[in-house]
């Protein structure tokens, strides 16, 4: 299985890999949006099954995978863990075994990071992390794709992250290293990300928790929920202590002028992002929120061409 290529991180293919997802899969949103409609890339994937694992409740995740399988020609299979074997405590490793020995590729959204890496570990086929508590890598080429599409490279640029340590925070410190950008994390105090994940890219991503200076001239603020899945309970002591990391009009103020800002959904309008900013005529988070469908689809492709 050694020569079976994941998507668990960011860190599974290459800067140069990356990069070639994302200009094939503006590509693939071009020629969908064209005449050909949803003919274009009928032939791309034909006959392909990709099976969906969910320990975690999905819109975007879901939506985006089952139509990219379908509009590529290929079909996705919904399962839950509690319509599986998974639900009732058979070992990740046997799961893996058996559903990869049916399927062509497997997205899997769940808690534990290991659960993917165990899963991986025994497949026969690619796996796509599609979120677990510690990474959330394909929202991370959806927001590339996005700031692709209206600004060209990120290289050189700086982005601030406000808000919690989370698994979105994770991973823009993955993206900062592999597009090759600077991350000002903002956050309050004991609620950073992972210290060795700071420590290993200490060159290019700093915790800055005071978040107008974290803002300050940064070229794109990015945020998320302060409570993730899991986390509900804690929702009205992170409200309290959250509460100045919220990006609003007065933050992106600080920005630099013609700064970007993003939000992977669902947002809680008035929390982490104000009403203003996410119902602006202009903004971009609805694209963003569009480009996962056209990320993943050049994703599955690469992982199936390459398997």
């Amino acid at each position: 299985m050694s020569d079976i290529r994941h998507f668990l991180t960011l860190l599974d293919f290459s800067p140069s890999e990356l990069t070639a997802i994302l200009h094939r899969a503006i590509e693939m949103k071009r020629e969908r949006n064209s005449d050909q409609g949803q003919q274009a890339h009928l032939n791309v994937l034909p006959g392909a099954v990709m099976g969906m694992i969910f320990e975690k409740s999905s819109t975007r995740t879901r939506v985006s995978f089952e139509s990219g399988m379908a509009q590529m020609g290929g079909h996705a299979m919904f399962l839950s863990s509690t319509d599986t074997q998974l639900g009732r405590g058979e070992p990740v490793g046997d799961s893996a075994r058996v559903i990869s020995s049916m399927v062509d590729i497997v997205m899997i959204r769940t808690f534990g990071h290991d659960i993917v890496e165990q899963f991986a570990a025994q497949s026969s086929v690619p796996v796509i992390n599609a979120l677990t508590d510690d990474y959330h890598p394909c929202q991370l080429l959806a927001d590339m794709q996005t700031w692709i599409e209206q600004r060209g490279s990120i290289s050189g640029k700086t982005v601030c992250w406000v808000g919690d340590g989370n698994n979105m925070c994770q991973s823009y410190i993955n993206a900062a290293r592999q597009f090759d950008f600077e991350l000002r994390i903002s956050c309050p105090a004991g609620f950073e990300p992972s210290a060795d994940l700071l420590a290993a890219n200490s060159d290019r991503v700093s915790v800055v928790h005071e978040p107008k200076l974290a803002a300050n001239g940064a070229d794109l603020l990015v945020t998320d929920v302060w409570a993730s899945m899991g986390q509900e309970s804690e929702q009205a002591e992170r409200a309290k202590l959250f509460a100045p990391y919220i990006v609003d009009e007065e933050l992106m103020s600080r920005a630099a002028s013609n700064a970007l800002y993003m939000h992977c959904l669902p947002a809680h309008r008035g929390e982490e992002i104000s009403a203003g900013l996410m119902d602006s005529p202009d903004t971009i988070i609805w694209q963003e929120a569009e480009n996962r469908l056209h990320a993943q689809k050049a994703l599955v492709e690469a992982l199936l061409q390459k398997s």
